[in-house]
Protein backbone atom coordinates (compact mmCIF):
# COMPACT_ATOMS: atom_id res chain seq x y z
CA UNK A 1 0.00 0.00 0.00
CA UNK A 2 3.14 2.46 0.96
CA UNK A 3 4.70 1.94 -2.26
CA UNK A 4 1.35 2.34 -4.25
CA UNK A 5 1.01 5.38 -2.36
CA UNK A 6 4.46 6.64 -3.42
CA UNK A 7 3.81 5.94 -7.11
CA UNK A 8 0.70 8.09 -7.16
CA UNK A 9 2.05 10.67 -5.68
CA UNK A 10 4.98 10.96 -7.78
CA UNK A 11 2.47 10.34 -10.79
CA UNK A 12 0.72 13.53 -9.87
CA UNK A 13 3.79 15.47 -9.18
CA UNK A 14 5.14 14.88 -12.57
CA UNK A 15 2.13 15.94 -14.00
CA UNK A 16 1.28 18.73 -12.35
CA UNK A 17 3.55 20.92 -14.92
CA UNK A 18 2.45 18.97 -17.74
CA UNK A 19 -1.46 19.92 -17.09
CA UNK A 20 -0.59 23.87 -15.98
CA UNK A 21 1.58 24.54 -18.84
CA UNK A 22 -1.11 22.66 -21.79
CA UNK A 23 -3.96 24.57 -19.51
CA UNK A 24 -2.68 27.80 -20.74
CA UNK A 25 -1.16 26.89 -24.40
CA UNK A 26 -4.85 25.11 -25.38
CA UNK A 27 -6.45 28.61 -24.19
CA UNK A 28 -3.97 29.95 -26.72
CA UNK A 29 -4.61 27.59 -29.70
CA UNK A 30 -8.31 27.92 -28.63
CA UNK A 31 -7.57 31.40 -30.19
CA UNK A 32 -5.77 30.28 -33.19
CA UNK A 33 -2.44 31.06 -32.15
CA UNK A 34 0.07 28.14 -32.38
CA UNK A 35 2.85 29.48 -29.74
CA UNK A 36 5.52 26.86 -29.88
CA UNK A 37 8.04 28.32 -26.97
CA UNK A 38 6.08 26.63 -23.95
CA UNK A 39 9.42 25.35 -23.67
CA UNK A 40 11.07 28.65 -23.25
CA UNK A 41 8.57 30.30 -20.86
CA UNK A 42 8.76 27.08 -18.87
CA UNK A 43 12.54 27.50 -18.36
CA UNK A 44 13.04 30.63 -17.74
CA UNK A 45 9.88 30.45 -15.66
CA UNK A 46 11.74 28.16 -13.56
CA UNK A 47 14.59 30.45 -13.38
CA UNK A 48 13.02 33.50 -12.13
CA UNK A 49 10.69 31.74 -9.78
CA UNK A 50 13.40 30.29 -8.38
CA UNK A 51 15.63 33.42 -7.78
CA UNK A 52 12.63 34.83 -6.44
CA UNK A 53 11.86 32.02 -4.01
CA UNK A 54 15.50 31.85 -2.71
CA UNK A 55 15.54 36.06 -2.56
CA UNK A 56 12.99 36.78 -0.99
CA UNK A 57 12.15 33.57 0.87
CA UNK A 58 8.69 32.64 -0.41
CA UNK A 59 7.07 30.12 -2.29
CA UNK A 60 4.17 32.54 -3.34
CA UNK A 61 6.64 35.43 -4.63
CA UNK A 62 8.51 32.37 -6.46
CA UNK A 63 5.35 31.83 -8.20
CA UNK A 64 4.55 35.17 -9.21
CA UNK A 65 7.61 35.83 -10.31
CA UNK A 66 7.24 33.01 -12.85
CA UNK A 67 3.92 33.85 -13.48
CA UNK A 68 5.60 37.50 -14.27
CA UNK A 69 8.35 35.96 -16.83
CA UNK A 70 6.36 33.72 -18.35
CA UNK A 71 4.24 36.51 -19.24
CA UNK A 72 6.78 38.41 -20.64
CA UNK A 73 8.00 36.24 -22.49
CA UNK A 74 4.78 35.76 -24.20
CA UNK A 75 4.52 39.64 -24.68
CA UNK A 76 7.27 39.20 -27.42
CA UNK A 77 5.73 36.27 -28.90
CA UNK A 78 2.72 38.53 -28.93
CA UNK A 79 4.51 41.44 -30.30
CA UNK A 80 6.22 39.63 -33.27
CA UNK A 81 3.75 37.48 -34.39
CA UNK A 82 0.33 38.96 -33.77
CA UNK A 83 1.58 43.05 -33.95
CA UNK A 84 4.02 42.41 -36.75
CA UNK A 85 2.14 39.37 -38.09
CA UNK A 86 5.81 37.34 -38.13
CA UNK A 87 5.33 33.51 -39.07
CA UNK A 88 4.10 31.94 -35.85
CA UNK A 89 6.37 28.55 -35.97
CA UNK A 90 9.48 30.21 -36.93
CA UNK A 91 8.80 32.70 -33.77
CA UNK A 92 7.67 30.51 -31.39
CA UNK A 93 11.07 28.17 -31.86
CA UNK A 94 12.75 31.65 -31.49
CA UNK A 95 11.14 31.76 -28.41
CA UNK A 96 12.61 28.58 -27.18
CA UNK A 97 15.73 29.51 -28.17
CA UNK A 98 15.61 32.89 -26.32
CA UNK A 99 13.66 31.25 -23.04
CA UNK A 100 16.89 28.29 -22.75
CA UNK A 101 19.87 31.18 -23.22
CA UNK A 102 18.21 33.75 -21.10
CA UNK A 103 17.45 31.24 -18.15
CA UNK A 104 20.85 30.05 -17.84
CA UNK A 105 22.11 33.82 -17.73
CA UNK A 106 19.21 34.68 -15.46
CA UNK A 107 19.59 31.61 -12.94
CA UNK A 108 23.89 31.07 -13.21
CA UNK A 109 24.11 32.68 -10.26
CA UNK A 110 21.92 30.29 -8.19
CA UNK A 111 22.80 27.02 -9.62
CA UNK A 112 23.90 24.84 -6.41
CA UNK A 113 21.38 26.71 -4.31
CA UNK A 114 18.32 25.17 -2.49
CA UNK A 115 15.43 26.09 -0.73
CA UNK A 116 12.19 25.01 1.23
CA UNK A 117 10.04 23.21 -1.14
CA UNK A 118 6.33 24.16 -1.19
CA UNK A 119 5.14 22.86 2.11
CA UNK A 120 2.12 19.78 1.77
CA UNK A 121 -1.35 20.25 3.24
CA UNK A 122 -1.90 18.42 6.38
CA UNK A 123 -5.39 17.91 7.68
CA UNK A 124 -5.07 15.82 10.82
CA UNK A 125 -7.43 12.88 10.83
CA UNK A 126 -7.79 13.08 6.77
CA UNK A 127 -4.07 13.32 5.25
CA UNK A 128 -3.49 10.30 7.45
CA UNK A 129 -6.00 7.70 6.26
CA UNK A 130 -4.55 4.88 4.41
CA UNK A 131 -3.78 5.38 0.36
CA UNK A 132 -6.14 8.02 -0.45
CA UNK A 133 -5.54 10.70 2.78
CA UNK A 134 -2.22 11.62 1.47
CA UNK A 135 -3.12 11.87 -2.41
CA UNK A 136 -6.49 13.99 -1.63
CA UNK A 137 -5.60 15.53 1.56
CA UNK A 138 -1.65 15.88 1.43
CA UNK A 139 -0.57 17.86 -1.70
CA UNK A 140 1.44 21.12 -2.19
CA UNK A 141 -1.06 24.20 -3.44
CA UNK A 142 0.35 23.53 -6.97
CA UNK A 143 -1.83 20.13 -7.40
CA UNK A 144 -4.59 21.51 -5.74
CA UNK A 145 -4.39 24.97 -8.26
CA UNK A 146 -4.08 22.84 -11.38
CA UNK A 147 -7.08 20.96 -10.98
CA UNK A 148 -9.16 24.08 -10.03
CA UNK A 149 -7.26 26.14 -13.51
CA UNK A 150 -8.51 23.17 -15.88
CA UNK A 151 -11.70 23.19 -14.20
CA UNK A 152 -12.02 27.13 -14.37
CA UNK A 153 -11.02 27.06 -17.96
CA UNK A 154 -13.43 24.25 -19.21
CA UNK A 155 -16.26 26.63 -17.64
CA UNK A 156 -14.73 29.89 -19.40
CA UNK A 157 -14.69 27.77 -22.71
CA UNK A 158 -17.97 26.13 -22.75
CA UNK A 159 -20.37 28.48 -20.48
CA UNK A 160 -19.49 32.15 -20.92
CA UNK A 161 -20.09 34.47 -23.55
CA UNK A 162 -16.36 35.27 -24.06
CA UNK A 163 -15.16 31.92 -24.25
CA UNK A 164 -17.46 31.54 -27.20
CA UNK A 165 -16.03 34.39 -29.03
CA UNK A 166 -12.31 33.51 -28.35
CA UNK A 167 -13.27 29.86 -29.80
CA UNK A 168 -14.80 32.14 -32.82
CA UNK A 169 -11.59 33.63 -33.09
CA UNK A 170 -9.67 30.16 -33.55
CA UNK A 171 -12.33 28.57 -36.33
CA UNK A 172 -12.93 31.91 -38.28
CA UNK A 173 -10.89 35.03 -37.59
CA UNK A 174 -12.95 36.86 -40.74
CA UNK A 175 -16.43 36.14 -39.31
CA UNK A 176 -15.66 37.52 -35.82
CA UNK A 177 -13.71 40.05 -36.90
CA UNK A 178 -16.46 41.32 -39.47
CA UNK A 179 -18.87 40.93 -36.07
CA UNK A 180 -16.77 43.49 -34.25
CA UNK A 181 -14.92 41.58 -32.06
CA UNK A 182 -11.35 42.68 -31.56
CA UNK A 183 -9.28 39.38 -32.96
CA UNK A 184 -5.84 40.71 -32.36
CA UNK A 185 -6.73 42.03 -28.74
CA UNK A 186 -8.43 38.64 -27.35
CA UNK A 187 -5.59 36.28 -29.32
CA UNK A 188 -2.70 38.54 -27.54
CA UNK A 189 -4.69 38.28 -23.46
CA UNK A 190 -4.70 34.35 -25.11
CA UNK A 191 -1.11 34.21 -25.27
CA UNK A 192 -0.50 36.13 -22.36
CA UNK A 193 -2.56 33.55 -20.17
CA UNK A 194 -0.53 30.70 -22.13
CA UNK A 195 2.52 32.54 -21.04
CA UNK A 196 1.79 33.12 -17.51
CA UNK A 197 0.55 29.41 -17.14
CA UNK A 198 3.85 28.19 -18.98
CA UNK A 199 5.80 30.52 -16.22
CA UNK A 200 3.91 29.19 -13.38
CA UNK A 201 4.61 25.61 -14.78
CA UNK A 202 8.39 26.39 -14.88
CA UNK A 203 8.18 27.66 -11.27
CA UNK A 204 6.74 24.80 -9.99
CA UNK A 205 9.33 22.26 -10.81
CA UNK A 206 12.22 24.60 -8.49
CA UNK A 207 9.89 25.55 -6.05
CA UNK A 208 8.15 22.13 -5.25
CA UNK A 209 9.52 19.11 -7.76
CA UNK A 210 12.78 19.80 -6.53
CA UNK A 211 14.05 22.43 -4.65
CA UNK A 212 17.12 23.67 -6.88
CA UNK A 213 17.82 24.67 -9.87
CA UNK A 214 19.53 23.81 -12.50
CA UNK A 215 20.29 24.63 -16.59
CA UNK A 216 17.51 23.22 -18.82
CA UNK A 217 15.48 21.46 -15.65
CA UNK A 218 11.87 21.34 -18.09
CA UNK A 219 13.58 18.18 -20.13
CA UNK A 220 11.71 18.97 -22.66
CA UNK A 221 8.25 19.21 -20.64
CA UNK A 222 7.55 21.83 -22.93
CA UNK A 223 7.57 19.90 -25.81
CA UNK A 224 5.34 17.18 -24.19
CA UNK A 225 2.51 20.20 -23.07
CA UNK A 226 2.41 21.06 -27.37
CA UNK A 227 1.68 17.03 -27.63
CA UNK A 228 -0.99 16.77 -25.04
CA UNK A 229 -3.25 19.60 -26.75
CA UNK A 230 -3.42 17.61 -29.79
CA UNK A 231 -3.77 14.35 -27.60
CA UNK A 232 -6.63 16.44 -26.25
CA UNK A 233 -8.35 17.41 -29.40
CA UNK A 234 -8.18 20.59 -27.86
CA UNK A 235 -10.66 19.76 -25.00
CA UNK A 236 -9.93 20.38 -21.08
CA UNK A 237 -11.35 17.05 -19.99
CA UNK A 238 -9.02 15.25 -22.14
CA UNK A 239 -6.12 17.42 -21.08
CA UNK A 240 -6.51 15.92 -17.04
CA UNK A 241 -6.02 12.35 -18.82
CA UNK A 242 -3.39 12.48 -21.09
CA UNK A 243 -1.68 14.60 -18.82
CA UNK A 244 -1.42 12.00 -15.78
CA UNK A 245 -1.00 9.64 -18.73
CA UNK A 246 2.35 11.32 -19.60
CA UNK A 247 2.98 11.64 -16.25
CA UNK A 248 2.41 8.14 -15.21
CA UNK A 249 5.11 6.97 -18.08
CA UNK A 250 7.91 9.53 -16.68
CA UNK A 251 7.37 7.63 -13.28
CA UNK A 252 7.45 4.45 -14.59
CA UNK A 253 10.63 4.48 -16.62
CA UNK A 254 12.09 5.66 -13.27
CA UNK A 255 10.72 3.30 -11.02
CA UNK A 256 11.84 0.33 -13.47
CA UNK A 257 15.20 1.60 -13.37
CA UNK A 258 15.21 1.23 -9.99
CA UNK A 259 13.87 -1.88 -9.98
CA UNK A 260 16.77 -3.46 -11.96
CA UNK A 261 14.80 -4.04 -15.44
CA UNK A 262 16.73 -5.41 -18.14
CA UNK A 263 16.33 -2.42 -19.88
CA UNK A 264 19.06 0.14 -21.08
CA UNK A 265 18.36 3.72 -18.97
CA UNK A 266 18.92 5.45 -22.48
CA UNK A 267 15.71 3.47 -23.91
CA UNK A 268 13.93 4.12 -20.51
CA UNK A 269 15.04 7.86 -20.00
CA UNK A 270 13.57 8.17 -23.84
CA UNK A 271 9.91 6.35 -22.97
CA UNK A 272 7.73 9.50 -22.66
CA UNK A 273 8.86 10.88 -25.20
CA UNK A 274 8.41 8.15 -27.32
CA UNK A 275 5.30 7.85 -25.77
CA UNK A 276 4.43 11.43 -27.06
CA UNK A 277 5.11 10.46 -31.01
CA UNK A 278 3.35 7.15 -30.61
CA UNK A 279 0.36 8.70 -28.78
CA UNK A 280 0.43 11.34 -32.14
CA UNK A 281 0.96 8.85 -34.90
CA UNK A 282 -1.92 6.72 -33.42
CA UNK A 283 -4.59 9.79 -32.77
CA UNK A 284 -3.40 11.01 -36.49
CA UNK A 285 -4.57 7.77 -37.86
CA UNK A 286 -7.43 7.12 -36.29
CA UNK A 287 -9.31 10.88 -37.03
CA UNK A 288 -11.14 10.01 -40.40
CA UNK A 289 -13.28 13.22 -40.25
CA UNK A 290 -10.66 15.46 -40.52
CA UNK A 291 -8.55 17.62 -38.03
CA UNK A 292 -10.56 18.60 -34.40
CA UNK A 293 -7.82 21.68 -34.58
CA UNK A 294 -9.37 25.17 -34.62
CA UNK A 295 -9.83 25.95 -38.57
CA UNK A 296 -7.76 28.98 -38.10
CA UNK A 297 -5.03 27.46 -35.76
CA UNK A 298 -1.54 29.62 -37.00
CA UNK A 299 -3.12 31.47 -39.57
CA UNK A 300 -1.74 35.12 -39.63
CA UNK A 301 -4.30 37.58 -39.39
CA UNK A 302 -4.17 41.31 -40.66
CA UNK A 303 -7.25 42.84 -40.11
CA UNK A 304 -8.70 45.04 -43.52
CA UNK A 305 -10.14 48.09 -41.12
Amino acid sequence: MELVEAIILAVLAASTPLLIAATGELVTERSGVLNLGVEGMMIVGAACGFAGAWLTGSILIGALFGIVAGTLMSLVFALMALGLAVNQVATGLALTILGIGLSGLIGAGFVGERITPAVHLYIPGLTDMPLIGRVLFGEDGFVYFSIALIIGVWWFLYRTRAGLILRACGDNHVSAHALGYPVLRIRTFSVMFGGACAGLAGAYLPLAYTPFFIPGMTAGRGWIALALVVFASWRPGRLVVGAYLFGAVTILQLHAQGWGVGIPSQFMSALPYLATVIVLVLLSRARTGGSTAPAALGTVFVPDR
